[in-house]
């Protein structure tokens, strides 16, 4: 995907930083012993381990790596210039490495995305080691309280510079406004965050005992990196298991081939502007991805036929959101979304099913699955009727405002959409 130029003159002016930030380590580099280079080396090694190895957090849509721990621990120990030097090569060569061992191998399209990953963690590293000097220090060994304010200080400069850089690509990429992202970001990573400087602190402590004691401490947090990284794999794969099911439903009818799919990335957009958690908004995209699996059990001459469905033929298809919902609960990571799935056909009047919840009832989730769906329902060609163009889906969000759809979900949808629709009219924005 091609970036608006905004973005492009963004990373292009990182790009030149982190050059200017390199140039001056380069020649401003002091000399170091035997002992410093072995430390340095083995910094960028981890650094790149690291990021090579980094989790996949679904609810972030964002690859927590422990790698900032070592960035940090290098700025501590080694000082800004070669904390800067352990950065810029192992985010490129961690970066060479992951796209070399992609099937794809696009080299062409991955220098605007390699460019902005390598720059924005230099300049935001070179903030945090301006910061330390600010403070009086070109390193730290922490044996001493006013080494831990200064530590602390240079954490949250490269937490607030790092989380700006990436969610300033973010807006400019998406047209989401700036703050809200940046908000977002620092609601979503603090704690993470903090854990890592945690790590790094622990990890310079014991540093300042001996480089033994550091390695040591590796061990217990590689197994717990290794642990989690497992644990969040089996999660991805349970999900990607029941997701294709559904995609497969889907197939069965090629007027809705992507249904679950386009609910799903709508969807979190409504949860996005709504302002809702990272977690909800996990949650959201679990249960749309899934919400028709239940129709598995609807017959093709109901769920194809060409034409209104009878009486029983309605009942029938009633049951799939109760059969959906069964089919996920009894599986840990569905089991706090099968009340969505269950209540997704709910209507704010109460006109809805299964059960005929109305208003605040319905739990939230549901509702801003149900808008979604609502809409891709109108846009989506079916056989007894051709789909609704975006204005004219958009007049009929406004009339069931209210009725079938929460006031609140249907006015955040109309946000999103007259957002999508600006973007369209003028894509270079």
């Amino acid at each position: 995907m091609r970036l608006p130029f905004r973005a492009t003159l963004f990373v292009s002016i990182l790009a030149l930083a982190a050059a200017g930030s390199l140039s001056y380590t380069l020649i401003h580099a002091p000399s170091f012993s035997p002992e410093t280079l072995s430390v340095f080396l083995i910094f960028v090694i981890l650094a790149v381990l690291a990021e090579v190895y980094a989790t996949w957090v679904p609810a972030y849509k964002w690859e927590i790596s422990s790698s900032i721990a070592i960035y940090l621990t290098a700025l501590f120990i080694l000082g800004p210039d070669l904390a800067i030097a352990v950065v810029f090569l192992s985010t490129l060569l961690s970066e060479l490495l992951l796209r070399w061992r992609s099937r794809k191998r696009e080299w062409i399209s991955s220098i605007i995305p390699i460019t902005f990953n390598v720059s924005q963690l230099v300049v935001t590293i070179t903030v945090a080691g301006l910061l330390l000097r600010a403070f009086g220090h070109s390193n730290l060994l922490l044996t001493a309280p006013q080494e831990f304010i200064s530590a602390i200080g240079a954490f949250f400069a490269f937490f607030v510079t790092n989380i700006t850089f990436v969610m300033a690509i973010i807006s400019l990429s998406s047209g989401q406004p700036f703050w809200h992202s940046v908000f977002r970001g620092v609601r979503q990573f603090f704690v993470q965050y903090l854990v890592l400087c945690a790590s790094a602190l622990l990890l310079t402590v014991l540093y300042s005992i001996s480089l033994g004691h550091m390695f040591l401490a590796l061990f217990p947090l590689t197994l717990v990196h290794i642990s989690f990284r497992s644990y969040m794999k089996l999660q991805t794969e349970a999900r990607k298991t029941f997701e294709k099911i559904s995609q497969l439903l889907d197939a069965r009818d090629h007027y809705t081939a992507v249904h679950s799919t386009e609910v799903a990335d709508l969807a979190v957009q409504i949860g996005h502007e709504l302002g809702l958690s990272p977690g909800e908004i996990e949650r959201i995209e679990i249960a749309a991805k899934v919400h028709d699996i239940g129709k598995v059990a609807v017959p093709d001459s109901i769920l194809l036929k060409p034409g209104p469905l009878s009486d029983e033929e309605w009942r029938v298809m009633k049951t799939h959101p109760v059969i959906s919902a069964e089919l996920i609960e009894g599986l840990e990571i569905y089991s706090a979304v099968a009340d969505a799935v269950r209540h997704e056909h709910e209507r704010w009047d109460g006109s809805g099913y299964p059960d005929g919840l109305k208003g605040e009832e319905i739990p939230l989730l549901a509702r801003v699955i149900a808008a979604a769906d609502i809409y891709n329902a109108l846009t989506t060609d079916r056989p007894y009727r051709k789909r609704f163009s975006d204005e004219e889906a958009i007049r009929v969000i406004r009339r069931i405002r209210g009725k079938d759809i929460d006031p609140d979900v249907a006015d955040a949808l109309l946000r999103v959409l007259q957002a999508r629709l600006r973007k369209e009219e003028d894509p270079g924005t």
